[in-house]
């Protein structure tokens, strides 16, 4: 079993940004491309931002056991993380990346245990948090009431992961994921 880094973080906190930053940094990370059940999004293309599953597919994939894990993150969209991406990457002799929802990622922490390091990227506030969701322009009022609610939940599970970071000036935040990251691969925690 190889190593594997888990970023967590309510919608808006930044998490992907960070996760980018990481990507480009670190040559032996790679990408671990969900599977969901809901459709495509803008510019979004299948098996580069995600695998994009009928929620039929999804639902034979899961009675298949092929998912190391598995939510429904909002009524009627399911989120996983296909067996075969994991054991495609380590393959390669990579370290995992994981870009995924808080629950999912307290899921992998459990399940990859001290092979995995587990990172939960904090907005710095509620009301930034929102802001960022408006100023992203993607999601209608009712759709950014809904992930703040659930980023009010979701920052309640932070003391779940190895480490906190909190994103409010993004160079900062890089700069600490980075040293976090770095130790975990040199062989500590």
């Amino acid at each position: 079993m190889g190593k594997v880094i888990i970023f967590s973080a309510p919608s808006g906190a930044g998490k992907t940004t960070i996760v980018r930053e990481m990507l480009q940094r670190f040559p032996q990370f790679e990408f671990s491309v969900s599977a969901t059940s809901r459709a495509p999004r803008g510019t979004e293309r299948d098996g580069v931002d995600y695998y994009f599953l009928t929620p039929e597919a999804f639902a034979e994939a899961v009675a298949e056991e092929r998912f190391v894990e598995w939510e429904e993150v909002y009524k009627g969209t399911c989120y996983g993380t296909l067996r075969s991406e994991v054991e495609r990457i380590w393959a390669k002799g990579n370290v995992i990346v994981f870009d995924v929802d808080v629950m999912g990622g307290l899921n992998l922490k459990r399940i990859f245990g001290a092979d995995a390091c587990s990172v939960f990227i904090m907005p710095p506030s509620i009301e930034e948090l929102r802001r960022r969701l408006v100023a992203r322009a993607t999601d209608a009022p009712e759709v950014i009431e809904r992930r703040v609610a659930k980023a009010e939940f979701e920052l309640s599970k932070a003391p779940g992961f190895d480490h906190v970071v909190v994103n409010d000036v993004l160079e900062d935040a890089v700069r600490e994921t980075a040293a976090i990251v770095e130790r975990f691969i040199a062989g500590g925690k």
